[in-house]
């Protein structure tokens, strides 16, 4: 399971879903004042199975509170290892509908879905309406280090 436990993003272990054990932090804060990820990071959909490691998109927020899709990968045998994390947000609020609403500046994902090669981002716009991004999985271009999307 993987879960926030304030600021961070952990992930937790269950033989029979009901008792949790084996807590940790796998993706911290970056609490550099002015970056994207500088207030909390939290988990967005369920991490994606690919053949380098599981995809997984979640969500940071920066010191104005604005929120912003990233992009991790995990081992496949061993989730609680980040292998590489994307530098800048794949997703950020640019169009009217993310940036005026309820809550502005705000693209917050809680799920995707996977058809073919193509992954389905849904995520709320300012915290008033629903989109959806698009994602080719040949777009996903793993380094060691970092994660490269060519486009979200």
């Amino acid at each position: 399971m993987l879960h926030r436990k304030y600021p961070d993003i952990w992930i937790a272990f269950s033989e029979d879903l009901k008792n949790w054990y084996g807590h940790e932090s796998i993706i911290k804060l970056k609490p550099i004042p002015g970056t994207w990820e500088s207030a909390r990071v939290g988990i967005g959909g369920p991490p994606i199975k690919t053949e380098k490691g599981w995809f997984l998109i979640y969500h940071a927020a920066d010191d104005n509170n604005v929120y912003r899709l990233g992009a991790a990968l995990l081992d496949l045998e061993d989730p609680s290892k980040v292998i590489a994390r994307q530098k800048e947000p794949i997703l950020e609020p640019e169009l009217p509908w993310e940036r005026e609403g309820y809550i502005p500046n705000v693209v917050f994902s809680c799920g995707n879905a996977v058809k073919d090669d193509t992954i389905y981002v849904y995520y709320g716009g300012a915290d008033t309406v629903i989109g959806v991004a698009v994602l080719n999985m040949d777009d996903i271009k793993f380094d060691t280090r970092q994660i490269i999307l060519v486009a979200l």
